[in-house]
């Protein structure tokens, strides 16, 4: 698209969209760490379409609990942080 002589170029976004509720359970999930978030809570769906997308896993015993993939996610939709790319 070029406006007044100059190009403007669009982000490309590469990351599938997480709704609201689905951040906020990625939160919950974090915060509660290694303890994991037991099965059957209002947040239920939401880890469900989270461990699809592979941001958690379900153990053994029904809890789910974050994935490294679900840590980076959190750190970029969360905390808003961006990685340090190392020369």
């Amino acid at each position: 698209m070029r406006r007044a002589g100059r190009r403007y170029r669009r982000a490309m976004w590469n990351e599938p969209y997480l709704e609201t509720c689905c951040r906020s359970a990625l939160n919950r999930l974090k915060a509660a760490g290694p303890s994991g978030r037991p099965p059957g809570l209002k947040d239920g769906p939401c880890l469900i379409r989270l461990e699809r997308r592979g941001f958690c896993t379900c153990r053994a015993d029904g809890r789910f609990e974050l994935t490294a993939e679900g840590l980076a996610r959190h750190r970029s939709e969360i905390l808003k942080q961006t990685e340090k790319l190392t020369a």
